[in-house]
């Protein structure tokens, strides 16, 4: 099994993700085209200098506007907003892989004695209707719900009915997101917005170890690089040790993925086979690894696994948005930044909407980094590229 030096995985990680060398993703297509990569993004509704989705767009589509995802999910229909890694945004085109998801829903999700005469009710509303929020379907009331979901576990809570009844015909795959309103959802009839061609399909996945595979693919793809071991770049996928072992080990005797050590780590890394020249050309020094800036998102997939990232990078990040004031190190929504191959400071920016100002709050470099001319010029490019991102015409360094 080849070795390679962290220096090269590290640089191989990057190039993959498109946060190196030139841009290889621009405009509204890079956008999809890097969601397909990925495989899915993962959505989150705070929104303090972007959502977390828009910020993983941001930091390596050329050009990125956040009206640009807006259209490809709610005008395009190319994504849909749907569970997997956690609540998270994916192709459309995937949608028939997910039908195990869809039908557990259907079978385990009517535990409350009349829901589906409410379901009924729902989508007789909406038919006539168009497209409701939890406010407008004309559902009252309050019901004991239960939620036995791969992505979520077993749970069960007192909500709102016209609520559970819209997220139950959700999962079930019945309805999809029209469109949100800050973090409100609106739903419409599925068959409204997604072809038939791609309702109807069959599962490519003919059981749930191909499905568990081809999830585990995926999120290697999304990843670059991913090792043996317990990751939460894994999470939402029904697995353990053993299964993850399996699963690797069908991979890679399918020749879908290639194992490779990194120097002075005990566990393989894994990489796609579609990617061996990639890999060959960071091996031989001629990948283009001109070095850039981008600020990113918490919940990016470079770092779904943090601790990966501490092994490779020695950075250590936490998002600390759930962390109380007076134990937080840094902020409530603090950005790592990345220059080159290297993890280089974080940095807290947030626009003011009614002003139009950036205010760049607090900049915390690495120990190691030097203050030179080129980063400085790099983060002053990457400031004012954030800024037109959040619709700032000024910037504010406090």
């Amino acid at each position: 099994m080849q070795t390679i030096t962290r220096q090269q995985a590290r640089q191989f990680i990057l190039s993959k993700q498109g946060l190196i060398g030139s841009h290889r993703f621009t405009g509204k297509d890079g956008a999809y085209a890097y969601v397909r990569q990925a495989g899915c993004i993962q959505y989150d509704p705070v929104d303090v200098c972007g959502k977390n989705a828009e910020l993983t767009l941001q930091s390596r589509v050329k050009g990125f506007k956040k009206t640009m995802l807006h259209d490809l999910l709610y005008k395009d229909r190319k994504l849909v907003d749907y569970a997997d890694k956690e609540l998270s945004i994916w192709p459309s085109e995937d949608w028939p892989y997910f039908s195990s998801y869809r039908d557990r829903s259907r079978k385990l999700g009517r535990t409350f004695k009349g829901l589906k005469r409410l379901e009924k009710q729902a989508i007789e509303y909406i038919e006539a209707n168009g497209p409701v929020s939890s406010d407008s379907l004309p559902i009252e009331g309050e019901i004991f719900w239960h939620s036995s979901m791969h992505w979520s576990g077993n749970w069960q809570k007192k909500s709102q009915a016209a609520r559970s009844v819209l997220e139950q015909l959700y999962t079930d795959g019945e309805l999809v997101i029209h469109h949100k309103k800050g973090s409100r959802k609106y739903y419409d009839l599925a068959g409204r917005h997604l072809s038939k061609d791609i309702l109807e399909a069959d599962n490519p996945c003919k059981t749930e170890e191909e499905f568990l595979c081809w999830r585990v693919l995926r999120r290697i793809g999304a990843a670059g690089l991913l090792w043996d071991k317990n990751s939460t770049a894994f999470l939402g996928l029904d697995i353990n040790a053993e299964k993850r072992k399996q699963a690797l080990e069908t991979l890679t005797e399918e020749g879908k993925i290639i194992p490779v050590m990194v120097e002075g780590i005990k566990q393989p890394f894994y990489y796609r086979a579609e990617d061996a020249n990639l890999m060959n050309a960071i091996l031989e020094g001629t990948a283009d690894l001109k070095p850039r800036m981008s600020f990113i998102a918490p919940l990016d997939p470079l770092m779904w696994d943090k601790s990966l990232i501490l092994a490779l990078w020695d950075y250590q990040y936490s998002w600390e948005i759930y962390t109380p004031a007076v134990k937080r190190k840094y902020g409530y929504y603090v950005l790592p930044v990345l220059f080159g191959d290297r993890f280089v400071g974080r940095i807290e920016v947030v626009p003011d909407r009614k002003t139009g100002v950036l205010e760049v709050r607090n900049i915390w470099w690495e120990e190691d980094v030097r203050q030179t001319k080129k980063l400085n010029a790099a983060l002053e490019k990457t400031v004012k590229d954030f800024a037109k991102f959040n619709d700032c015409e000024e910037i504010e360094y406090l």
